[in-house]
Protein backbone atom coordinates (compact mmCIF):
# COMPACT_ATOMS: atom_id res chain seq x y z
CA UNK A 1 0.00 0.00 0.00
CA UNK A 2 1.26 3.50 -0.89
CA UNK A 3 1.41 5.91 2.01
CA UNK A 4 0.37 9.52 1.71
CA UNK A 5 4.00 10.58 2.30
CA UNK A 6 5.25 8.39 -0.57
CA UNK A 7 2.53 9.72 -2.87
CA UNK A 8 3.42 13.35 -2.09
CA UNK A 9 7.14 12.62 -2.53
CA UNK A 10 6.58 10.88 -5.88
CA UNK A 11 4.34 13.69 -7.17
CA UNK A 12 6.83 16.37 -6.07
CA UNK A 13 9.73 14.54 -7.70
CA UNK A 14 7.73 14.25 -10.92
CA UNK A 15 6.96 17.97 -10.95
CA UNK A 16 10.63 18.85 -10.42
CA UNK A 17 11.69 16.49 -13.21
CA UNK A 18 9.16 18.01 -15.63
CA UNK A 19 10.18 21.55 -14.71
CA UNK A 20 13.88 20.78 -15.19
CA UNK A 21 13.22 19.21 -18.62
CA UNK A 22 11.35 22.35 -19.70
CA UNK A 23 14.18 24.55 -18.41
CA UNK A 24 16.79 22.51 -20.29
CA UNK A 25 14.75 22.58 -23.51
CA UNK A 26 14.16 26.34 -23.38
CA UNK A 27 15.69 28.26 -26.30
CA UNK A 28 18.24 31.00 -25.60
CA UNK A 29 16.75 34.22 -24.32
CA UNK A 30 15.80 36.65 -27.08
CA UNK A 31 17.40 39.36 -24.99
CA UNK A 32 20.86 37.78 -25.42
CA UNK A 33 22.96 40.09 -27.67
CA UNK A 34 24.34 37.17 -29.71
CA UNK A 35 20.80 35.83 -30.26
CA UNK A 36 19.53 39.29 -31.26
CA UNK A 37 22.28 39.81 -33.84
CA UNK A 38 21.97 36.25 -35.12
CA UNK A 39 18.22 36.76 -35.62
CA UNK A 40 18.85 40.04 -37.49
CA UNK A 41 21.29 38.40 -39.91
CA UNK A 42 19.23 35.25 -40.31
CA UNK A 43 16.37 37.45 -41.47
CA UNK A 44 18.69 39.54 -43.70
CA UNK A 45 20.06 36.37 -45.36
CA UNK A 46 16.64 34.75 -46.02
CA UNK A 47 15.48 34.19 -49.56
CA UNK A 48 18.10 35.47 -51.96
CA UNK A 49 19.83 37.39 -49.15
CA UNK A 50 18.90 40.72 -50.72
CA UNK A 51 16.47 41.94 -48.07
CA UNK A 52 19.12 43.68 -46.02
CA UNK A 53 18.70 44.85 -42.47
CA UNK A 54 16.78 48.06 -42.96
CA UNK A 55 13.96 46.54 -40.88
CA UNK A 56 16.06 47.36 -37.78
CA UNK A 57 15.82 51.12 -38.43
CA UNK A 58 12.86 51.48 -40.81
CA UNK A 59 10.45 53.20 -38.40
CA UNK A 60 9.98 54.32 -34.79
CA UNK A 61 8.63 50.95 -33.64
CA UNK A 62 11.58 49.07 -35.15
CA UNK A 63 14.06 51.48 -33.61
CA UNK A 64 12.38 51.13 -30.21
CA UNK A 65 12.56 47.34 -30.51
CA UNK A 66 16.26 47.15 -31.39
CA UNK A 67 17.96 50.40 -30.33
CA UNK A 68 18.74 51.94 -26.94
CA UNK A 69 16.60 54.86 -25.81
CA UNK A 70 19.55 57.26 -26.11
CA UNK A 71 20.28 56.16 -29.69
CA UNK A 72 16.58 56.44 -30.63
CA UNK A 73 16.51 59.98 -29.16
CA UNK A 74 19.70 60.98 -31.02
CA UNK A 75 18.27 59.57 -34.27
CA UNK A 76 15.03 61.53 -33.78
CA UNK A 77 17.01 64.75 -33.24
CA UNK A 78 19.07 64.07 -36.38
CA UNK A 79 15.90 63.35 -38.40
CA UNK A 80 14.30 66.57 -37.14
CA UNK A 81 17.46 68.49 -38.11
CA UNK A 82 17.47 67.04 -41.64
CA UNK A 83 15.93 69.38 -44.26
CA UNK A 84 12.75 68.07 -45.87
CA UNK A 85 13.47 65.96 -48.91
CA UNK A 86 17.01 65.07 -47.82
CA UNK A 87 17.94 61.48 -47.06
CA UNK A 88 19.47 62.06 -43.65
CA UNK A 89 22.82 61.22 -42.10
CA UNK A 90 22.47 57.43 -42.54
CA UNK A 91 22.06 56.82 -46.27
CA UNK A 92 23.02 53.13 -46.38
CA UNK A 93 22.09 49.87 -44.68
CA UNK A 94 24.37 49.69 -41.62
CA UNK A 95 23.45 46.02 -41.03
CA UNK A 96 24.94 44.96 -44.37
CA UNK A 97 27.37 47.91 -44.48
CA UNK A 98 26.31 48.56 -48.07
CA UNK A 99 23.81 49.79 -50.58
CA UNK A 100 23.66 46.25 -52.02
CA UNK A 101 21.73 44.57 -49.14
CA UNK A 102 23.51 41.33 -50.04
CA UNK A 103 24.03 38.66 -47.33
CA UNK A 104 25.04 35.12 -48.28
CA UNK A 105 26.51 34.06 -44.97
CA UNK A 106 27.62 35.54 -41.67
CA UNK A 107 29.57 34.71 -38.55
CA UNK A 108 28.61 36.20 -35.16
CA UNK A 109 31.17 36.48 -32.36
CA UNK A 110 30.83 38.09 -28.92
CA UNK A 111 34.06 40.06 -28.52
CA UNK A 112 33.03 41.42 -25.11
CA UNK A 113 30.16 40.34 -22.89
CA UNK A 114 29.74 42.03 -19.51
CA UNK A 115 26.77 42.49 -17.18
CA UNK A 116 25.71 45.88 -18.59
CA UNK A 117 27.40 46.10 -22.00
CA UNK A 118 28.52 43.86 -24.84
CA UNK A 119 30.23 44.09 -28.22
CA UNK A 120 29.18 41.68 -30.94
CA UNK A 121 31.11 41.40 -34.23
CA UNK A 122 29.57 40.05 -37.42
CA UNK A 123 31.59 39.08 -40.47
CA UNK A 124 29.46 39.16 -43.63
CA UNK A 125 29.94 37.46 -46.99
CA UNK A 126 27.76 38.54 -49.90
CA UNK A 127 26.57 36.61 -52.94
CA UNK A 128 27.03 39.27 -55.57
CA UNK A 129 29.00 42.08 -53.96
CA UNK A 130 32.55 42.66 -55.13
CA UNK A 131 35.34 41.67 -52.79
CA UNK A 132 35.75 44.27 -50.09
CA UNK A 133 38.61 45.17 -47.81
CA UNK A 134 38.66 42.73 -44.86
CA UNK A 135 37.74 45.49 -42.37
CA UNK A 136 34.67 46.38 -44.47
CA UNK A 137 33.26 42.86 -44.03
CA UNK A 138 32.85 43.25 -40.26
CA UNK A 139 30.09 45.18 -38.49
CA UNK A 140 30.26 45.68 -34.72
CA UNK A 141 27.32 46.20 -32.41
CA UNK A 142 27.69 47.94 -29.06
CA UNK A 143 24.94 46.73 -26.73
CA UNK A 144 23.82 48.20 -23.41
CA UNK A 145 21.25 47.16 -20.86
CA UNK A 146 18.28 49.46 -21.30
CA UNK A 147 15.40 49.00 -18.83
CA UNK A 148 16.63 45.43 -18.28
CA UNK A 149 16.76 44.50 -21.98
CA UNK A 150 19.74 44.35 -24.29
CA UNK A 151 19.58 47.11 -26.91
CA UNK A 152 21.93 48.25 -29.67
CA UNK A 153 23.67 51.48 -28.60
CA UNK A 154 25.86 51.89 -31.68
CA UNK A 155 26.66 50.13 -34.95
CA UNK A 156 30.20 50.46 -36.28
CA UNK A 157 32.03 49.38 -39.40
CA UNK A 158 34.26 50.73 -42.12
CA UNK A 159 33.90 51.71 -45.75
CA UNK A 160 36.99 51.45 -47.96
CA UNK A 161 38.93 50.97 -44.74
CA UNK A 162 37.61 54.23 -43.20
CA UNK A 163 35.79 53.65 -39.88
CA UNK A 164 32.21 54.82 -39.33
CA UNK A 165 29.83 54.84 -36.38
CA UNK A 166 26.08 55.40 -36.54
CA UNK A 167 26.21 57.37 -33.28
CA UNK A 168 29.00 59.59 -34.69
CA UNK A 169 27.12 60.14 -37.97
CA UNK A 170 23.95 61.17 -36.15
CA UNK A 171 25.81 63.48 -33.73
CA UNK A 172 27.82 64.98 -36.61
CA UNK A 173 24.66 65.79 -38.56
CA UNK A 174 23.49 68.00 -35.68
CA UNK A 175 26.60 70.17 -36.03
CA UNK A 176 25.81 71.20 -39.61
Amino acid sequence: MVSRRQLIFTATAGLFAAASRRALAAPPAASDPVAIVTAIYTRAAKGKGDGGGAFVIENKAAKAKYLSKSLVELWAKADAHTPKGDVGPVDFDPVTNSQELDVKSFKVVATSLEAEKAVIAVTIAGRNTPTRKPADQTVRYDFVRDAGDWKIDDIKGSSDGEPWSIRDMLAGSLKN
